[in-house]
């Protein structure tokens, strides 16, 4: 038995923040933005909206698309890094409210853009051991809330959005499902990708902390390198353990943060840009909500068929890594 994905959805805010918007408060442009990252624009969540208002329009896509009703989801993970509220409560309780779910088990995961891959991962495991039937997998992020556009390093990188997927058993062994994944982290870099007030190490103190320790802030060099080496341990990991090829590979689908990121984990894994599914340009950087996002994209531009062997590779703040290796 594995764990198939039934249905997948998506919620991408309305408004929209182009580079030449940008360059209008800060020191940039679209061609610098474009050159540099490959983003063209990106969405930015509507000031009366919240993070489980994205998912939670995200989830009931993906529940009717799967053709069951919200009670039948016995389990809630929601991967983000920019939830309703600082460290508690979940935002994946809060979801369970407003979906009208009662009793489910809801939790939220911290592990930067690589959430989503994470959650996948936790919930095929309980589907597999018995204790979950349904689960609902969200990845959502409303970074534009804790990004510093004054920072032109970072503020042209993040957008928002949710990507959500059903997950449910399947006994076919040859059939749908998440064959694989590959999870790790490389702790020791974890100051180079952060939010640094707010928690315990830098607890909040009134005129004790710089208006700049709120934002999100990048060692935007270490992070490259440490993107291109893990997407190159991840496909591989992945390929050599079920004995595959990546002429095997139906599409790569990469955690959306920079286009020089896949351009060179390409580059060195001597496999064509054509193999990998890009939409930088229209959505940049969502953190946890890109890879349901881009296979959202995928299913609704009719490139995602069943049996399709699809790989995906994340990489975020932790400084944590991982992929799944999915049949569709």
């Amino acid at each position: 038995m594995t764990a198939e994905i039934l249905a997948i959805g998506a919620h991408i805010p309305e408004r929209v923040v182009t580079n030449e918007e940008l360059a209008k408060t800060v020191d940039t442009s679209d061609e610098w933005i474009r050159s540099h990252t490959g983003i063209g624009k990106r969405h930015i969540i509507a000031d009366d909206k919240t993070t489980s208002d994205m998912a939670v329009e995200a989830a009931k896509t993906a529940i009717k698309r799967a053709g069951i009703v919200a009670e039948d989801i016995d389990f809630i993970i929601v991967a983000t890094a920019s939830g309703d509220y600082h460290t508690f409560p979940s935002t994946a309780c809060v979801v369970q409210s407003k979906l009208g779910i009662r009793h489910t088990a809801a939790v939220d995961i911290s592990a930067g853009c690589t959430g989503f891959v994470y959650a996948l991962e936790m919930a095929r495991s309980m589907i597999i051991a018995g204790s979950v039937k349904k689960a609902l997998v969200i990845g959502v992020e409303a970074l534009s809330r804790i990004t510093n556009w004054k920072d032109r390093d970072t503020c042209v990188l993040f957008g928002d959005g949710a990507g959500a997927a059903i997950l449910g058993a399947n006994d076919d062994p040859n059939g749908s499902g998440i064959i694989d994944s590959f999870l790790g982290a490389e702790g020791d870099g974890y100051e180079h990708l952060m939010r640094k007030a707010g928690g315990a190490k830098h607890p909040f103190h009134i005129g004790e902390y710089k208006e700049e320790d709120l934002y999100i802030s990048m060692n935007g060099r270490r992070v490259y390198g440490f993107a291109v080496k893990v997407n190159e341990t991840i496909i591989n990991t992945l390929l050599k353990r079920n004995n595959l090829t990546v002429d095997d590979i139906t599409r790569i689908v990469p955690h959306q943060a920079n286009i020089r990121i896949i351009q060179a984990a390409a580059k060195r894994l001597n496999i064509p840009m054509e193999k990998f599914f890009v939409i930088i340009e229209e959505f940049a950087n969502t953190s946890a909500a890109s890879i349901p996002i881009a296979l959202n994209a995928m299913q609704e531009r009719g490139e995602l068929k069943k049996g399709d062997l699809i790989l995906t590779s994340g990489f975020g703040a932790g400084l944590t890594y991982g992929g799944n290796l999915i049949r569709w």
